[in-house]
């Protein structure tokens, strides 16, 4: 079973919908018990970095997912989800994140003729091997929709890049922590064969 963590943060039914396209139980949740007994937990997630902490915390989740951190379970962070697992973010100066990695959330730099916010497709480069992408060439298409990314304290844990005005660390990977800042779930095959490969672990 596959706990999909519901904080009121949109982007939930088309994570669900592609866990059971690929054969897999997906329930929607905010239930510590349902969480923690989960094989694999995803933390999806659209808007605002200090609106979707007040909602963590608001329906007691912050300790739920470092419980299921601290228990070993898979745990994939989407898009917002992927920022909310670092300690802060520019977005929302002097609100904590989870701090389950260490690394900035840093607002894209305008300029180059670059739209903010970055929509639309991007090839990845691997610069370390990461058990997402497992089969997968370099140059492999995924979909962004987002104004804020990550610069990982530690390179090592970066297990996909892209380019858009500045290196953007789009996944990264640390024992049982996997984090997109792309959407897996809006990246036809591609992103179908990332989530298959985070559910098979």
């Amino acid at each position: 079973m596959v706990a999909i963590i519901d904080y009121d943060a949109g982007n939930i039914r088309s994570v669900e919908k592609a866990v059971e396209l690929l054969g897999h139980e997906a329930v929607v949740t905010r239930d510590r018990k349902t969480i923690l007994s989960a094989d694999h937990v995803i933390l999806p997630g659209v808007g605002a970095f200090g609106d979707a902490m007040d909602k963590l915390e608001k329906f007691g989740l912050v300790d739920t997912i470092r419980e299921a951190k601290n228990q070993g379970l898979p745990f994939l962070g989407i898009c917002l989800g992927l920022q909310l697992m670092f300690e802060s973010s520019e977005e929302a100066p002097g609100i904590e994140g989870l701090g389950l990695l260490s690394g900035k959330i840093l607002r894209i730099p305008e300029g180059d003729g670059l739209k903010i916010p970055h929509v639309g497709w991007n090839s990845l480069t691997f610069p370390n091997k990461g058990r997402l992408f497992q089969g997968m060439e370099p140059g492999a298409y995924v979909y962004f929709v987002h104004s804020y990314y990550l610069q990982a304290k530690d390179p090592q844990i970066v297990t996909a890049a892209t380019e858009y005005g500045v290196t953007i660390h789009a996944s990264v990977e640390q024992g049982n922590l996997f984090a997109c800042q792309f959407h897996p779930e809006k990246s036809s095959e591609t992103g179908l064969k990332i989530l298959q490969n985070f559910l098979n672990i």
